[in-house]
């Protein structure tokens, strides 16, 4: 599986989001030492779920990176967040 599937998959399955966008931007850094040329390094979410109601935004985020761990750690080098309230 992909990671930009693996991550659909992983933040559905936890966030129930009402909005969910996964944008590979690794085409934005090709050439950079962190992008070898492989894409699938670089991501942009940008997530809407009611289970961030009544939190801060550093712990939405550290929802997301908690439920991407696994997948963060196969070669993604930068992940930029959107978290939202619905």
């Amino acid at each position: 599986m992909s990671i930009r599937n693996d991550i659909i998959t992983r933040l559905t399955a936890e966030f129930t989001p009402t909005l969910l966008e996964v944008i590979d931007e690794s085409n934005y850094h090709r050439g950079h030492a962190t992008n070898p040329g492989g894409g699938e390094t670089h991501f942009k979410v940008i997530i809407a779920s009611p289970l961030f109601r009544d939190r801060s935004l550093v712990e939405q985020h550290r929802m997301v990176y908690a439920a991407l761990r696994e997948p963060l750690s196969r070669g993604v080098h930068a992940l930029a967040l959107d978290t939202r309230v619905e």
